[in-house]
């Protein structure tokens, strides 16, 4: 009787413990076929999402706190090999506390400019997307990061991101963001400052996208000031983006959009554009289940009066 007893006490208490504890295992397996208008047919990895191996897991300590970490590795599913060679996890690797007072992370995450980034991209913030080939690139995960994020307030919330690693660049970021009903609207600041030069690359983004109802609109705006290289030369990129999401059924989705970047240099005497760059995409994705879709697309850009072009198709299932 003792024995049983025993028994169910500890099964009882085990029980309650993994109640209290989640590990969960997740990622994306997304593989394309495409061809640029230059270059050979190929397979890659990542088309519509980057693909990737995670590892999940929280901790409720209690009064509401709960302790959580996240490891994940992007991984490139045409060669089976690691997205970035010497990195265990190159995407994230953090640890953190959360509760009433928001959600704090330290370790390797991304930033708070890129959290938003995406959000009011066409062609589904994927490699067809007309922003990922015309605007002016930013670094999207920092090493040695603690960084912040508020619990949401009536549809308002924001984060702040800054990394202690003493490497050679030290990047802050931060936003803030509305979403509620049809609205979502955001505004994002980082500043890449290099510890070398001491100067920085400072980008400002707003975006924002409206529910129609038949029919998804996006837009955004975004500045890029980047003194980092010769003093004498300020560079400044303006970039602007519109899109539209349109549902035809439960199943497909179609998105198209524009982008354009300018960049004018100045060094104080004569003031002229260096780089100007348009495109356009047009994407198309079917959802086979709600883990599983197909998808595809183009994405056509004119850089300084170069053409260019990306045409693919691929499969996209999330775990």
């Amino acid at each position: 009787m003792k024995k049983s007893l025993i028994a169910i006490a500890v099964l009882t208490v085990a029980g309650a413990a993994s109640a209290q504890s989640s590990l969960n295992l997740y990622g994306v397996a997304d593989v394309w076929v495409g061809k640029t208008k230059n270059g050979d047919t190929q397979l890659g990895s990542g088309g519509l999402a980057g693909s990737r191996l995670g590892f999940k897991g929280t901790e409720d300590l209690g009064g509401g706190l709960k302790a959580h970490f996240t490891l994940e590795q992007g991984l490139d599913l045409d060669t089976g090999a690691a997205a970035a060679a010497g990195l265990a996890f190159s995407r994230q690797a953090n640890v953190g506390l959360s509760g009433g007072f928001g959600s704090v992370k330290l370790g390797r995450s991304f930033t708070a400019l890129d959290d938003i980034n995406g959000a009011a991209n066409s062609g589904f913030d994927s490699a067809l997307s007309a922003t990922g080939t015309v605007w002016v690139a930013y670094t999207a995960s920092v090493n040695d990061q603690i960084y912040y994020s508020t619990p949401d307030m009536g549809g308002l919330s924001g984060a702040v991101g800054f990394n202690l690693s003493g490497d050679a660049t030290d990047i802050t970021s931060m936003h803030i963001k509305y979403s509620s009903g049809p609205i979502y609207v955001g505004v994002a600041y980082q500043d890449d400052k290099s510890t070398t030069v001491g100067k920085s690359i400072e980008h400002m983004l707003i975006n924002g996208t409206y529910d129609l109802g038949m029919a998804v609109a996006k837009a955004s705006f975004r500045t890029v000031k980047n003194p980092v290289g010769d003093p004498f030369i300020n560079p400044k990129a303006t970039e602007y983006h519109v899109g539209l999401d349109y549902p035809v059924n439960s199943s497909l989705t179609l998105s198209v959009g524009y982008a354009n970047s300018e960049t004018e240099a100045s060094n104080g005497i004569t003031t002229g554009k260096s780089r100007k760059s348009a495109g356009f995409d047009f994407a198309a994705g079917y959802s086979l289940s709600k883990r599983t879709m197909l998808y595809g697309g183009f994405n056509s850009t004119k850089t300084n009066g170069v053409k260019d072009s990306f045409v693919a198709a691929g499969v996209n299932h999330a775990f």
